[in-house]
């Protein structure tokens, strides 16, 4: 299974470029045709469940159906029969999917996994899935909020917007700072101390849960000078967007690949882009790990 996530990882800085930028031109070209679209359901979403569904295998005439259950699955506030239906759907849906790509295996990571072995012993089933369920999910929910939460800070920033169209070469450090600034991540999975300790006065035993606050760590102001401003020039090392350590997220470099294919094209063909309501009148998602929006109507203008 190592192995087989190692070369996941090593794929994404190969070849993808492509990929990326073929879907980006297709839906900006379906977006051309209308004057006002949802910016999150018209590009944000598909871009990266295409790529992510294309990279394992995953038919992508079904990502419909994974943005319904994972919206409910990252909600806080689902009706417990809806998130137990949903989140049985989708396992259901993957051991069917395991069990066809092991009957006729193909050139994608599902089919890597399925054949991977650790010291001999093949992957049980339950493994399969978990890791099937982890790369889809957050394979695509953190890269849909950060290309549309990172467009509305745009927008609601002209100044760093305009610095961004005059200088294109700060587009590596700005999806930087947008990770920085938006937390497409509120916080970490839970994590339980192996052993006691103190920080910052507080002391934890071995065996309480933690919280990492990777938004508040992204705003500390003793990091980051003035943290709440937008700054697309900022030197943003260390931010905790993607992790640290031995969890730092294995899809880094694809998220921020097709970020800044993403935010380059769209202010290359719809450079004057505004909002279509006002900014007070935007929704955000009721979830507690995820930090994204519900809809972002703007204007398309060329």
């Amino acid at each position: 299974m190592i192995l087989s996530l190692l070369n996941f990882a090593a794929s994404l800085k190969q070849g993808s470029r492509g990929v990326v930028t073929a879907i980006t031109a297709e839906l900006l070209d379906d977006m051309s045709t209308q004057p006002e679209v949802d910016l999150l359901a018209s590009f944000a979403f598909p871009l990266p469940i295409t790529v992510i569904c294309e990279l394992l295998g995953v038919p992508v005439a079904d990502r419909d159906d994974f943005r319904t259950w994972s919206a409910t699955i990252v909600s806080d506030t689902a009706i417990p029969g809806v998130f137990q239906a949903h989140a049985t759907a989708m396992i259901r849906y993957f051991m069917a999917l395991l069990a066809a790509k092991r009957h006729e295996p193909a050139d994608d990571l599902l089919s890597a996994l399925i054949s991977a072995r650790d010291q001999g012993d093949r992957l049980r089933e339950n493994e399969l899935v978990s890791m099937v369920f982890l790369l889809l999910v957050a394979g695509h929910e953190t890269t849909v909020n950060l290309i549309a939460s990172g467009m509305l800070a745009l927008l609601l920033n002209p100044g760093e917007l305009a610095r961004l169209q005059a200088d294109p070469s700060l587009l590596g450090g700005a999806v930087e700072e947008l990770l920085r600034y938006v937390n497409p991540v509120n916080h970490a999975t839970y994590r339980f101390a192996a052993e006691p300790v103190e920080i910052g006065g507080a002391r934890i035993g071995r065996g309480d849960p933690v919280i990492v606050a990777l938004s508040s760590a992204n705003r500390d102001p003793s990091r980051y000078p003035d943290p709440d401003q937008l700054d697309l020039g900022r030197e943003t090392s260390g931010h905790l967007a993607f992790g640290h350590g031995i969890h730092y997220c294995l899809g880094a470099p694809l998220a921020r690949l097709e970020a800044e294919i993403a935010f380059s094209h769209l202010l290359a063909r719809f450079g004057s882009m505004r909002l279509a309501v006002p900014a007070g009148s935007l929704r955000w998602r009721p979830s507690t790990l995820i930090h994204g929006l519900e809809s972002l109507p703007v204007r398309l203008v060329p």
